[in-house]
């Protein structure tokens, strides 16, 4: 057995109390005195871990924090990417509270994404403490990648370019590798039309729900199975009173596609959408907020190596392309090769049934370890 391992294996049982510990600090991402909070916290654990922390204010977010083992200027670092904002809403842990039961640990964010990031501390811990591992490493925690990481995509990019190579402790797809990711689109529709009373002056209004209604129609007609491109409208609103032809509507609408070229085609499709009658007015903002992360030669020799690491370990290791959105797409969007879904095992993201399976948190940790000892 790797000593790594099981050294790993040795202490699972403190890394379960750390899981337990990241998981009960609430995190949700648009509330930011609990995410300056658990940024607080979060440096306080990576400088007990021997590293240097920079907290980075956003006024709009929480906090982001750049943890850095090693000396930069002796040479380019490993770049780990991990955020610790979540889904879910303060209070959410009075109905789902972090237990372990059946072998898999349960509460909001254990999966997406706090167990992955206990998993990469503790492989910096066990690789520092057993080998004496001084080479640079950069852990860049965000705030905001489940906001679409409107606040530290620049940052993330910057850190990239630096770097010889990006490892992202996003959660795993059945405990497969992520090379590949759609790009997504998030764009917002706005119909305006003409109000009127809907029973004595029905036909002198212009109804938004109706013109929103095909609206949806023409969108949705865009998704294909074939190509991967999906277009899917999330929410709608408008209207005012029951008895009032519908003079304002509003919806968000999702985009999901393969490449680059896609991209463009389906955002003009999106922007360029026309009401159904005339009067009416149809307004379209967005765009694409994370570009498609390619399988590359870079991708696709860092799973090459991590596969044969596997290998050394004793367990087999496959690949998966993504439909979800991960910062890994700014790293690779910047050729800095890039392997994601490094993180923990199991099922359920953002959903109440959220969970890892705790026994394989010793692996994932040690095959992350050694990726960064050996890139």
């Amino acid at each position: 057995m790797s000593k790594l391992l099981q050294y790993l294996t040795d202490h699972h049982t403190d890394m379960l109390d750390d899981l337990g510990e990241f998981v009960s600090r609430e995190s949700p991402s648009y509330d930011k005195e609990r995410m300056d909070s658990f940024a607080e916290f979060l440096a306080g654990y990576a400088n007990g871990l021997g590293a240097e922390v920079e907290t980075i204010p956003i006024e709009e977010r929480g906090n982001h924090l750049r943890i850095v083992w090693g000396d930069e200027n002796a040479e380019k670092p490993v770049l780990i990417l991990g955020h610790f904002d979540t889904v879910w809403p303060a209070g959410t842990l009075d109905a789902m509270p972090f237990r372990v039961e059946d072998g898999v640990a349960r509460g909001p964010g254990v999966f997406d994404m706090k167990g992955g990031l206990v998993q990469g501390f503790w492989a910096m811990k066990a690789l520092r403490e057993l080998t004496g591992f001084d080479r640079p490493v950069v852990f860049f925690c965000n705030s905001d990648e489940e906001a679409h990481s409107y606040f530290s995509r620049d940052l993330i990019e910057a850190e990239a370019r630096k770097a010889r190579a990006a490892l992202v402790l996003e959660s795993s797809n059945g405990g497969r590798m992520t090379t590949s990711r759609k790009g997504v689109g998030v764009f917002e529709v706005e119909v305006t039309g003409r109000e009127s009373h809907a029973g004595s002056n029905p036909f002198k209004g212009i109804s938004t729900i109706d013109e929103m209604a095909r609206l949806v129609l023409e969108l949705h007609s865009h998704t294909n199975a074939d190509t991967g491109t999906t277009v899917n409208v999330g929410t709608i609103e408008g209207g005012t009173v029951v008895n009032v032809v519908a003079g304002k509507a509003r919806a968000k609408v999702n985009l999901r596609v393969m490449d680059e070229a896609e991209a463009e085609r389906m955002s003009e499709v999106i922007r360029s959408v026309e009401p159904h009658h005339k009067e009416a007015a149809v307004e379209v903002r967005g765009g694409i907020v994370r570009p498609p992360m390619i399988r590359s030669e870079g991708v696709a020799s860092l799973f090459g190596q991590a596969r044969s690491i596997a290998a050394e370990l004793g367990f087999e290791l496959d690949e998966t392309m993504s439909g979800g959105g991960s910062d890994g797409s700014f790293a690779a969007s910047v050729e800095t090769p890039t392997l994601d879904g490094m993180g923990a095992v199991g099922q359920g993201a953002h959903a109440t049934h959220e969970q890892i399976k705790v026994d394989t948190m010793p692996q994932r940790a040690t095959l992350v370890a050694h990726m960064i000892e050996t890139i």
